[in-house]
């Protein structure tokens, strides 16, 4: 069973950072791509970031040289670096995997993680 659990969420000023991790188990692929998706009130889910298994990576451009997506394969968890944050970045976000990534508009990855909250005041 794939499970995948979000920490790091929270309240943040404007121009601030946050940092949000994700620890996977259960995915026994070879093949991956895992995923930060966001979901603001009365939004769509947006792809923020993704990376490969083979290491590539890929922004929103949104989040583009604010954001940075990395990854420990050694504990098996996902990071999402935020900096510069804007009240627009206020979402629940998601962790995402699965065999392929998909584009920010349709991140329809197999499974994801419970969500947290990121909070951006002005």
């Amino acid at each position: 069973q794939v499970q995948l659990v979000e920490s790091g969420g929270g309240s943040a000023q404007s121009g601030g950072s946050l940092r949000l991790s994700c620890t996977t188990s259960g995915y026994t692929y070879s093949r991956y791509c895992m995923a930060w998706v966001r979901q603001a009130p009365g939004k769509e889910r947006e792809g923020v970031a993704n990376i490969k298994d083979d290491g590539t990576t890929s922004y929103a451009d949104s989040v583009k040289g604010r954001f940075t997506i990395s990854q420990d394969n050694a504990k098996n968890t996902l990071y999402l670096q935020m900096n510069s944050l804007k009240p627009e970045d206020t979402a629940m976000y998601y962790c995402a995997t699965g065999p392929f990534c998909f584009s920010a508009s349709r991140p329809s990855y197999p499974y994801w993680g419970q969500g947290t909250q990121v909070t951006v005041s002005s």
